[in-house]
Formats: structure tokens, C-alpha cells, sequence
């Protein structure tokens, strides 16, 4: 009798482990089909924190292509953030600043049109990351009190986050140092120096996954070969500005030797460079192989070849029109790109080809 009642207990306590077992691998794998992104930056990737924080009307023909509406994005349609938000199954981002329904459950966007990495404008990379903080804490308040549908802490912990600014600082720099590569040098190091707390705020806070974006090629923008008078000396074999390029490849040169820093010292955590500036040279170079015509003109603009920008009427502006097919265009407003060309940088950035070291999007959950 008690050889019985000993085999029936130690049934129910294989059972009882298996059960668990079984428990905790769902959960696993529950966890893992839910990606979470949080993300900071600037134009490149704003879903309308810029109309929800000051208010900045931004409609058609912003948006035409995709959303049919404006929707705060600068673009036609869809940028890179939104194609990694298709990639891994789950809504598009909304901005942190949007206070009428906005959906958190899987990730939040702090990006803010015109921000900078060094605080000069509106919501600067340190006010983004105070505001992170604060969401973060907020949101296990709101948990703890019994509210639904936000990000535990768990969520935070196993996020991805990704940062992709710059630009801003360094065209600033630029122009307020009338292109001067040497002086414009010198805002790099407390720029990467901002870019380094801000990582290390996070990891502060739990944050263990990071995917940083360098700066893209500015001397190919459209806008900055019209409003800054040049000759053939200033411009590089494909026509693009040899100083603004000069500077950005400084700048990634930087941020690169920061990120590899960060992840010997971050040991428990993985850092992810992602190579923007080669894939967006490469489909301006060799636009035509790659379906897209006309690299240095805007799609949506005035005033015609080569550039088709003028500050007087910039897209969406009385006197701006829209290129026949936005499909084969690059740059859409004269700085940023069109849908198209955003999902071809997707395209590239999902190969593996451009991410150091080669982790893909996937990897992360």
C-alpha cells in the first residue's frame, strides 16, 4: 500500500513539473512572438510627434501614398520604422506625445521632427530619454493600479531600442559655419558623447537590446545642392556635396568606435550599428539599377531640374507639384525619402549586409 501511494505521488509530481515545464516554454514562446520597439530620433522616423507636440499642420500631400491622409510622417507614405513594424507583425508606433488614443502595447516612439542629438531645438535625444523614464515609471504605476494593455516591465527589459538622429546637428553646424568641414568636426565628440548617456540611461533603466543608425549621405539631399551655391570642385563623382558627406561619414566613423566601446563594456547587453549612409549612397549612385530615376531632384517641390527645390515653395506649398511617378523617386520633399526608396533601405537592412555585427531584426525575441 505505501509502494502505491509512493508511485502515485511521485506521478503527480512528474506531472505536475511537466505541466510547468510546458507552462513556462508557452509563455516563452508567447513572449517571442510579441516584438516591442522604442524608439528615438528625429524626421527619419517621427510618426507625428511633431503635429502632436507643437502642433505643426502636416498634411497632403504628405502621406498621399500610402495613409491617404496626412498623418504627421514626413513623406509619401511609410518610413523605415513603419516597414519594421510590418517585418515583425505588429501596428505602427505611436508618438509618445499623441494624447488622443494612442496604442502602447507594443512599443512607443519618441521621435520629434527637427530634434538634435545636442540641445538646441525642441526635444533634444536627453528630453527624449527623461521622457522614456517617465513613461517607463508611469506605465508600471498604471500596471500596479490595474490598468491593461501597456508595457510591463518585463516588456521594457526585453524592448529593442532603437536611435537614429543626428542629421539635424550636423547640417546646423554646417551652415552656421558656412560649410566648414573643421569647425563643424568639432560638435562631433559632444554629440557621441550625448548618444553614449543616452545608451547608458537605458541600460540604467534595464534596457538590454539597442540598434543605433548612423547619418545618411546630407550631400545627396536635394535641398542642400539648391539653397547652398557651389561649383564642380564642391561635388563628389555622383553630384552629391563632398563636405556634407565629408562630415557625415566623420560622424559614423565616431559613432561606430562608440558602439563597439559600449558593447565591451555593456557585456550583458547586444549593440547593433546599422550602416544607413552606405545603403542610401549606393541607390543614389546606382538609382536607374535599382528601378528609380532622378536621385538629387524632389518628387514634391518647384522649380524644376536639377534640384526642384525652393524654399519659397516647398512641398505641399502653393506653386509645389508632384513628380508623374513617385514610385521611381528618391527624395520626396527635397530631404526626405519617398516610401520607395525607404523600402528599399529596409530591403537592404533586413539582408544583413549593413548591420554590425549581423544580428537581424528577428534575432531580438
Amino acid at each position: 500500500m505505501d509502494h502505491t501511494v509512493s508511485s502515485l505521488q511521485c506521478f503527480f509530481l512528474v506531472l505536475c513539473l511537466s505541466l510547468l515545464v510546458c507552462s513556462n516554454s508557452e509563455d516563452t514562446s508567447k513572449s517571442r512572438k510579441k516584438p516591442i520597439l522604442i524608439n528615438f530620433g528625429d524626421s527619419n522616423s517621427d510618426t507625428g510627434g511633431v503635429l502632436a507636440g507643437v502642433g505643426l499642420p502636416i498634411g497632403l500631400p504628405h502621406g498621399i501614398t500610402f495613409f491617404h491622409k496626412g498623418t504627421g510622417r514626413l513623406g509619401d507614405g511609410r518610413l523605415i520604422l513603419d516597414f519594421f513594424c510590418e517585418h515583425l507583425k505588429m501596428p505602427y508606433l505611436s508618438p509618445y506625445l499623441d494624447s488622443l488614443s494612442p496604442n502602447f502595447k507594443r512599443g512607443v516612439n519618441f521621435a520629434v521632427s527637427g530634434a538634435t542629438v545636442l540641445p538646441m531645438f525642441s526635444f533634444p535625444l536627453a528630453v527624449q530619454i527623461r521622457q522614456y523614464v517617465r513613461f517607463k515609471n508611469r506605465s508600471q504605476e498604471l500596471i500596479s493600479s490595474g490598468k491593461r494593455d501597456l508595457i510591463d516591465d518585463n516588456g521594457f527589459k526585453n524592448a529593442l531600442y532603437m536611435i537614429d538622429i543626428g542629421q539635424n546637428d550636423l547640417l546646423q553646424a554646417l551652415y552656421n559655419s558656412n560649410l566648414t568641414y573643421t569647425t563643424v568636426v568639432e560638435k562631433i565628440p559632444p554629440m557621441l558623447l550625448e548618444i553614449k548617456k543616452a545608451i547608458q540611461t537605458v541600460y540604467l533603466y534595464g534596457g538590454r537590446k539597442f540598434w543605433v543608425h548612423n547619418t545618411g549621405p546630407l550631400g545627396c539631399a536635394p535641398k542642400e545642392l539648391a539653397i547652398n551655391p557651389h561649383n564642380d570642385s564642391d561635388l563628389d563623382p555622383i553630384g552629391c556635396f563632398r563636405v556634407h558627406n565629408d562630415v557625415a561619414k566623420t560622424f559614423n566613423k565616431g559613432l561606430f568606435s562608440l558602439v563597439s566601446e559600449m558593447r565591451a563594456q555593456l557585456k550583458d547587453a547586444t549593440l547593433v550599428y546599422v550602416d544607413i549612409y552606405s545603403i542610401k549612397y549606393k541607390l543614389s549612385a546606382d538609382s536607374k539599377r535599382y528601378g528609380f530615376v532622378d536621385p538629387l531632384m524632389a518628387c514634391c517641390g518647384f522649380g524644376g531640374r536639377p534640384n526642384n527645390y525652393d524654399r519659397k515653395a516647398t512641398c505641399g506649398q502653393p506653386g509645389s507639384t508632384i513628380c508623374r511617378d513617385v514610385t521611381k523617386a528618391v527624395v520626396w520633399d527635397g530631404v526626405h525619402y519617398t516610401e520607395a526608396a525607404n523600402r528599399f533601405v529596409v530591403d537592404a537592412i533586413l539582408s544583413n549586409r549593413y548591420t554590425y555585427p549581423k544580428i537581424s531584426l528577428n534575432r531580438f525575441w
